[in-house]
């Protein structure tokens, strides 16, 4: 059985960053989408980054121009690299993989930024 495997959350100062990794544990095949989630205390799961194929990305407004998604599909891993960070940024943070019509969904890492 597949599983995402999310790491690299963890406690940031305001303006610092992080980078965020999810790699699945088997073999998915024909991996047309990758994209981080995020879900606030009280608040519905929202897109922040999505790359669909080799490099078509989308973007929430709040995550342009301060994320960045990237994929190593040799690796079967998509990475967020944030930085810039903002107290409004914490949250629990989840990668999504989509093939065909499955989408496999990791288990969460906690993002929070304090000072």
């Amino acid at each position: 059985q597949v599983q995402l495997v999310e790491s690299g959350g963890g406690l940031v100062q305001p303006g610092g960053s992080l980078r965020l990794s999810c790699a699945a544990s088997g073999t998915i095949f024909s991996i047309n989408a990758m994209g981080w989630y995020r879900q606030a205390p009280g608040k519905q799961r929202e897109l922040v980054a999505r790359i669909i194929g080799e490099h078509t990305t989308i973007y929430s407004d709040s995550a342009e121009g301060r994320f960045t998604i990237l994929r190593d599909n040799a690796k079967n891993t998509v990475y967020l690299q944030m930085n810039s960070l903002k107290p409004e940024d914490t949250a629990a943070y989840y990668c999504k993989f989509s093939a065909g019509r499955d989408d496999y969904w990791g288990q969460g890492t906690q993002v929070t930024v304090s000072s």
